[in-house]
Parts: structure tokens; C-alpha cells; sequence
């Protein structure tokens, strides 16, 4: 098949979270099956032209009443097959991608103009195909910011050499949806009746999410435990009603892991690799984890590790807020070790410092380290997950590969991949919590260190069973291809390149009725919402 991945990041040219990690790997994983694979996403002002091609002639996109010109570079995915590389390009539009950040930066959070610069990336997706003679069998959306290109395929242009194209939107996180005032409409150039019957009225308001949830072929999200939840209030979002109208088209399709990466048999950034067959290089691991963070080395003393970024969806107000229960009880009542690497609220960032300074079992950094992260994964004896909601995860997969046990609540793609652990059995591959309360947090913490020292040989078969766990993303690949086919999508059934005329297409309205789905009754928040994983 040919498929085209619409997104607003990918690694290793622009990253805020997870979504950039799993388009490239979702993409290579493709290409190794066979497929061939192309992306397009912005290019950000971070994002260098000096390694990348400029591409000939400029690039005209109709919007609402006029046209936007930009310039398209071009370069391969880094890991891609030689034999079948994946090109990326990338939609070079100064005014609209030439500044620091991707959605927003520290000083303005959300761009005021993000509904006008993530329209005109999902209206120049097609003039992009138009310009390289190519035509793809599916076109795959990640998110709110390219969610109108199932819109545009709909409603506009399924005509042509998109007759028999497909359109697929992957929900990374429905709790960001681009909700914007409904004046930034007319930049799309559609017809207001496709504002009211093509999904995007929320409220007085313009989502371009659900716009998308309207409009694609087929649906999914990145655990299958996470789809049936968003499909109910309580994680919703206020979509729960279109998704249950959308339940036949929608699905959960796990996430992957990339092995190359994320595996201790391989890893260079830890002391000394090591494998489900030989965990010497874990105790290794523990003890310069003890050392960088300037703990005393002792193989005794349990750790718990922590990487997140400290935002109220990961439940760091139970773990790091006043009250009985949290880390500070934690460290105060218990033989522990506490690690924690993230950024993310102010407040949360200061706690963190003034924990630091007060608890001498208690080390935290504020950032991210690459080098750091894998350490902790690997040096830790549980990693601590206390999700509000999570789509899919992909810290408890990593310490699962690295013999970490997980102590997450059950929730979304923890649910999936992480079974509790049985007392009577001695079954499961971590520990798993139902409230998030700081008590909750608390006793399902002392749970795990009393299995630590009173079932050490559960906990030994534990981290091997872990270990032996595949989250490979050529599982996860194959399952998107069933979706495909699901769609109508097949091989060859995209136009030919003889059927590609250079006209640009136009903008055709609406001329059926179609059934509304239910809306939930909830009004929503006027916030704006950048798009994270």
C-alpha cells in the first residue's frame, strides 16, 4: 500500500510526547512489512533546512477565499531502509511555522493562530501529493492538529486521484482537541453547512477533533482498554457521545516499543547490559543509579523510580500534594529509595526541590535526560505510573522489558499491559490500584516493598516475566493494516500517475443529509487544547 502520515511531529525532527515516538515508529514498522511509507509534517523553525532538500517550485494552497503559498523540503526518515526509504516532507510556511514551539511556548501557551496554521497543514497534505505525483491508498491523521484531512477527503476532495483513497484519524489523547472559536472557520474554505452537519459545532465553538471523529473512514486509539473508555463520561471528554456513534468504525490498537531503543540487552547508556538470562547488569545499574543521584549504594534498599511530566493527568497532585499518603509520607515511613525525573507545573516543580532538600531518600531532577531516563528504567526495583486516565503508556512497556515491575492504577494501556500481581500464585507483572488517592498511592507502594522483602523469589520470576513480554511495534503494525483493509484501502487502488492532472481541486459542498450522532451535555471548557500524548 501507499500510505501518507499527516502529523505535527515526529522524531527526530519535532517532539512534545509520545504521538512523535509512535508515527515514526508506526511508519518504519510499516515500511519493514513491505509498504511504502511517506510523512508530512511542518517544518518548525527548530528544524534546520541545511541536511534537508529544497523541492523545486513553490507550493499554492487554497484556503478560505485565497491562497497561501509555502515551499516544501524534503529528506528520509533516519533508520528507514535503504531499498525502501521513508521520505518526509516538510511544509515550510514562515509565518506560520518559523517560530520556537510546536503548539505554543512557556510564554503563550497555545498559539492564538494554531486553528489557521494546523488547517492549512491539513489542506496542504493534498496539494503535497499533487506536487509529487503521488497518491496514497490510505491518509493517516494523528490528532486534532491534522484532523480536517479526513474533513477535507469527505467533503471536498474525494474526487480525482483521491477517489479511492482512504481516510484513518488515530486519537493519541482525546483530552486535546483544538477547540477554537467558530469565526476561525472560514479559513477552511468549506461551506457552513458542513460546519453544523460535518462535526465541527461544539458549543458555539470549533472542534477539530470531532470534526475528524465525524468524518474519517475508520477510527482508533492506542490501547484497546482506552477506546472503551473514552466512549463513556467519565473519560470522554465530552466525545463519548460521537464515538459511540462512530463504535462500529472505531478500535484500539496498542502501541509499540522501539526494541533498538528501549532494550537492556542493547542499551548503551546503562553500565553493563544484561538480559532475562543474566540480570547481573540490573544490579549494576542500581547501584550508579544510587550513586549519580548521590544516595548510598545499598542493593537492599528498594527504589522507586518516576519519570513523567507533572501534569495533573498523571496524577502527580496524589503522589506530590500535602496530606497523609504522599511521597513525603512515603519516604518518611517506609525503607525506600524515591526517584523522580520530569517537568512540567510550577508548583509541582518546587515541591519536588523542597522534597529533595528535606528527605535525604528522596532525589529529583527537573527536565528530561535521555541518558537519565534509561538509568532509572534499569536501576529501579518498581516504577511508579499513578495515571489520572493514559491512552496507552509507554514508561510501564519500557520497565517491564528492563525487569522493573510497575506500580500503576488501572487505567487505559496500563490495564493492557500490566497484570497485578496474585499473592496466592505468585502470578502478575506489577501492582495495580483502582482510586487515585494519595492512600491508594500509599498502601499499593508498602504492597510492593512487602512483596520485596517477603517474596523475593516472586519478585525474581516477576521481572523475567516482564522481560519476555513483545511489545514490538510489528505486532501493533499488522493491526493497523487489518484497519486498513477494513477501510477499503488495497494495493494499486489509488490513481495512477497517467490520471494526475495539475488543476487544483475545488471545494464542493455538502449535498446529502446525514444523521447527526448524540452530544454529550456537558459544555465545554473555552480553553484551547494543544495536542499531546
Amino acid at each position: 500500500m501507499k500510505i501518507l502520515m499527516a502529523t505535527s511531529e515526529a522524531v527526530p525532527f519535532a517532539k512534545t510526547g509520545g504521538l512523535a515516538d509512535a508515527v515514526s515508529a508506526l511508519s518504519l514498522a510499516l515500511a519493514k512489512l513491505g509498504h511504502e511509507v511517506k510523512i508530512v509534517l511542518p517544518r518548525y523553525y527548530a528544524i534546520s533546512k541545511e541536511k534537508l532538500t529544497l523541492l523545486k517550485g513553490e507550493l499554492g494552497v487554497p484556503v478560505g477565499g485565497f491562497e497561501e503559498w509555502c515551499a516544501v523540503y524534503k529528506t528520509t526518515l533516519p533508520g528507514s531502509d535503504v531499498k525502501n526509504p521513508i521520505e518526509t516532507y516538510f511544509i515550510d510556511h514562515e509565518i506560520f511555522f518559523g517560530r520556537d514551539g510546536v503548539y505554543g511556548t512557556p510564554f503563550e501557551p497555545d498559539f492564538i493562530d494554531n486553528p489557521r496554521r494546523f488547517t492549512f497543514l491539513s489542506r496542504a497534505v493534498f496539494q503535497l501529493c499533487h506536487k509529487i505525483n503521488w497518491f496514497p491508498n490510505v491518509l493517516h491523521s494523528h490528532d486534532w492538529p491534522t484532523a480536517l484531512v479526513p474533513v477535507y477527503l469527505k467533503y471536498a476532495l474525494r474526487n480525482g486521484p483521491f477517489e479511492k483513497t482512504v481516510s484513518i484519524l488515530t486519537i493519541h489523547n482525546l483530552g486535546y482537541q483544538g477547540v477554537y472559536h467558530k469565526d476561525n472557520f472560514h479559513y477552511t474554505g468549506l461551506g457552513w453547512n458542513v460546519y453544523y452537519e460535518g462535526g465541527f459545532e461544539d458549543w458555539n465553538m470549533m472542534n477539530m477533533l470531532k470534526a475528524g471523529i465525524y468524518s474519517a473512514d475508520r477510527l482508533n486509539t492506542v490501547s484497546e482498554t482506552y477506546c472503551a473508555e473514552t466512549m463513556m463520561q467519565e473519560h470522554g471528554f465530552r466525545l463519548d457521545g460521537p464515538l459511540r456513534y462512530r463504535n462500529a468504525d472505531y478500535r484500539g490498537i496498542l502501541n509499540g516499543v522501539d526494541t533498538d531503543v528501549w532494550n537492556p540487552a542493547k542499551d548503551n547508556y546503562i553500565p553493563k547490559q544484561y538480559s532475562v538470562d543474566d540480570l547481573s547488569g540490573k544490579a549494576a545499574a542500581k547501584a550508579e543509579l544510587q550513586k549519580s543521584f548521590g544516595l548510598q549504594i545499598n542493593p537492599d534498599v528498594p527504589v522507586i523510580g518516576m519519570i513523567t511530566r507533572l501534569t495533573g493527568q498523571k496524577g502527580v497532585g496524589e503522589v506530590f500534594g500535602p496530606g497523609y499518603g504522599s511521597a513525603f509520607s512515603m519516604c518518611r515511613d517506609m525503607k525506600l529509595d524515591f526517584i523522580v525525573l520530569g517537568s512540567g507545573e510550577a508548583w509541582c516543580e518546587h515541591e519536588l526541590r523542597g522534597l529533595s532538600s528535606r528527605l535525604s531518600n528522596f532525589r529529583a531532577i527537573i527536565g528530561y535526560s535521555e541518558s537519565i531516563s534509561h538509568l532509572i528504567e534499569a536501576g529501579s526495583d518498581f516504577f511508579l505510573m499513578p495515571s489520572r486516565y493514559e491512552p496507552c503508556g509507554l514508561n510501564q512497556m519500557y520497565s517491564l522489558l528492563y525487569g522493573t515491575p510497575p506500580i500503576v492504577r488501572r487505567t487505559g494501556g496500563l490495564v493492557d499491559t500490566v497484570t497485578n500481581f496474585n499473592e496466592e500464585t505468585g502470578e502478575g507483572t506489577g501492582f495495580m490500584f483502582d482510586d487515585l488517592t494519595p492512600h491508594a498511592v500509599y498502601n499499593t507502594v508498602g504492597w510492593a516493598l512487602w512483596a520485596y522483602y517477603n517474596r523475593p523469589k516472586e519478585i525474581a520470576a516477576m521481572r523475567k516475566r516482564g522481560m519476555k513480554q513483545d511489545f514490538s511495534w510489528a505486532y501493533s503494525a499488522k493491526k493497523y493494516l487489518d484497519m486498513y483493509n477494513d477501510a477499503g484501502a488495497k494495493e494499486g487502488s489509488a490513481a495512477p500517475r497517467k490520471q494526475i492532472k495539475a488543476a487544483q481541486p475545488e471545494t464542493s459542498k455538502i449535498t446529502t443529509k446525514q444523521a447527526s450522532p448524540p452530544e454529550s451535555s456537558a459544555k465545554p471548557s473555552t480553553r484551547r487544547q494543544k495536542g499531546r500524548n
